[in-house]
């Protein structure tokens, strides 16, 4: 009988695992997706406000945020 013996058998525990490894893959993929696409914390710190004037000052003072 060899090795196609337990073909039947094992073929739905195969398939789940294949199934399972699939949507792990998938979900590490969106949440990595998701990670990159989220604006960080910084750049809002780095924004000027929209009722302020930009002046030569905010583009050239680098200690000033």
């Amino acid at each position: 009988m060899g090795i196609h013996y337990d073909y039947k058998s094992t073929r739905g525990a195969k398939a789940m695992e294949k199934q399972a490894k699939r949507e792990r893959k998938l979900a590490e993929k969106k949440a990595k997706r998701q990670a990159k696409s989220e604006p960080s914390k910084t750049d809002e710190d780095k924004k000027i406000p929209l009722d302020q004037v930009i002046t030569l000052e905010h583009l050239t003072n680098p200690e000033k945020k």
